[in-house]
């Protein structure tokens, strides 16, 4: 069988270990940060007054869970604008309740709520962990670190079919309440059986990821993840399956695409939010005023403050990728998609477009990003959803229209959105960084 590039498998494989270290979206902006650290990026405090430099390398933190970086371009900001590319940290799945043990039947089960909108049947019976964050009580105050198990911790028994005769005629469902408890553990072998030991075994298990006493810890946000890592596969290894590719796999492009950006002549800005997969609407999100915060203080200072003319001049001038995953083509349920719009796995990445504006492509702009894959020397695709089936959204819409801006809706293409395991392919996530990195260099 014929071989990939041996740059689109070591891409893939750094995709791999992008996501394997980033099981939250805290973890996820901790990843970035990690990596925009060793290339000479400064963070920045939103509490502390900003001193740019041209051709100066920042990054900015909100809430742990969102960051925006950029590079100040070589060029007078009212003249090339901004050239951002905006993608998300959360993906679908389920957390833990704030007071989630249950007891009973000598077993000792975590309370959960859906977050977004997976596809709760796939993480039945898979090794399941837990990741997040945890605010320690501290002599001066809070503290707030990461915490992960990497080893299996719960699990979500499914029934035998002998007791569920329909389920491959049905499908399999669950009621969110009743039978999604995740299952921790047997309570006769800890050597209790009511609530408070219960209690004291979780928040036992937390502070020893933590590194604290079990006393000092507060409050915690934790997210359930499969332990599988990443893997290639398919008969030439041209594919990829890992857990939260929707939509880790746009924020390692961005970021890769940043990196990369030597010397722009605009002022170039990577936005990973959280909470896209629960609308967008907090302080961290899209429809927050973190990007337009950020974007107004950077203007501020661009050739000794712009005046309020000049910075709308500016962000007339920018231009907006939203960078999402996108629904590629699976054979075996022709009927789910468009015929004209089949999205080809390692087919390059695609342009959304919506008329109701579910996606913020028009003609202008989706051709603006065609001539980006064109110089890059990457394929480009097109897609469009039936119109008898509802189409999902991004934050594309949502921060083109707070700022203002120009702007695209392209995405990788993936199969089975939203699940515990997803598919793409191992030559799209080299083409994704590639137009980026085109996009980019536009002066």
């Amino acid at each position: 069988m014929p071989q990939l590039p041996a740059s689109a498998r070591r891409t893939a494989l750094d995709l791999i270990d992008f996501i394997e270290a980033s099981p939250s979206p805290w973890h996820a902006v901790a990843t970035a940060v990690a990596r925009l650290q060793a290339a000479g990026y400064v963070e920045l405090k939103e509490t502390a007054c900003w001193q740019l430099t041209a051709g100066g390398r920042y990054y900015v933190v909100r809430g742990g869970a969102s960051l925006l970086a950029f590079v100040v371009g070589s060029q007078p900001l009212v003249d090339s604008g901004f050239r951002i590319v905006g993608a998300h940290t959360d993906s679908p799945g389920l957390r833990l309740k704030p007071q989630p043990t249950l007891i009973g039947d000598g077993l000792l089960r975590l309370a959960v709520e859906v977050y977004g909108g997976p596809i709760l049947a796939t993480f039945a019976d898979r090794d399941l962990s837990l990741a997040g964050r945890v605010v320690l009580r501290t002599k001066n105050g809070q503290e707030t670190r990461l915490v992960r198990f990497s080893r299996p911790l719960l699990r979500l028994a499914n029934l035998p079919i002998h007791m569920n005769r329909e389920v491959n005629e049905q499908g399999l469902k669950f009621n969110r309440q009743t039978e999604l408890p995740l299952l921790l553990g047997q309570l006769a072998l800890f050597g209790a059986s009511d609530d408070v030991s219960a209690d004291a075994r979780l928040r036992g298990l937390l502070a020893g990821a933590a590194q604290v006493e079990a006393c000092d810890l507060l409050s915690w946000e934790m997210q359930v993840h499969d332990v599988q890592p990443g893997s290639l596969w398919g008969g030439s290894e041209e594919f990829i399956a890992s857990r939260q590719l929707d939509n880790l796999a746009s924020c390692h492009a961005a970021l890769c695409a940043l990196l990369s950006s030597r010397q722009p002549e605009a002022t170039c800005v990577v936005a990973l939010f959280d909470h896209e997969e629960v609308g967008s609407e907090s302080a961290l999100g899209a429809a927050g005023s973190f990007c337009a915060d950020v974007l107004e203080r950077i203007a501020a200072q661009a050739g000794g403050a712009l005046a309020v003319e000049d910075r709308r001049r500016a962000l007339a001038q920018s231009f907006f990728v939203s960078a999402d995953m996108a629904h590629a083509y699976q054979p075996n349920f022709p009927a789910a998609f468009e015929p004209a719009h089949k999205l080809a796995i390692n087919g390059g990445p695609a342009i959304k477009t919506n008329v109701n504006q579910r996606y913020a492509s028009n003609a202008e702009t989706a051709a603006r990003f065609m001539r980006c894959c064109e110089r890059a020397g990457v394929p480009v695709q097109q897609y469009a959803h039936r119109s008898d089936l509802g189409c999902g959204s991004t934050i594309g819409p949502l921060l083109s229209a707070r700022l203002g801006i120009a702007a695209v809706d392209v995405g990788t293409p993936l199969w089975a959105m939203h699940s515990a395991r997803e598919s793409a392919g191992v030559a799209d996530q080299g083409y994704m960084i590639a137009a980026l990195q085109a996009m980019f260099a536009e002066g």
